[in-house]
């Protein structure tokens, strides 16, 4: 390795990364995720309209996506 990516790893080993979302926590919020998303998808096909695809229908699909993927990391699936 060369000195200056050598310098970079030793920097990076004395901080460990740490994420925003503890392993602990992410079964809790993957499923609040879902559940809102299932809500808010149910709401949005019940009024189906061009105005409510920015209050409902976006942020349901976000809510669905992001839910998805931390519901898959806490159960102990790899993607």
């Amino acid at each position: 390795m060369s000195e200056p990516l050598l310098d970079v790893w030793e920097a990076a080993s004395a901080s460990p990364f740490r994420p925003t979302v503890g392993k602990g926590s992410q079964f809790t919020l993957g499923f609040t995720l879902l559940l809102i998303s299932f809500v808010l998808a149910g709401i949005f096909g019940l009024n189906r309209s061009f105005a409510n695809l920015p209050l409902l229908g976006i942020p349901a699909s976000l809510a669905f996506g992001f839910g998805a993927v931390y519901m898959i990391c806490a159960v102990g699936v790899y993607v």
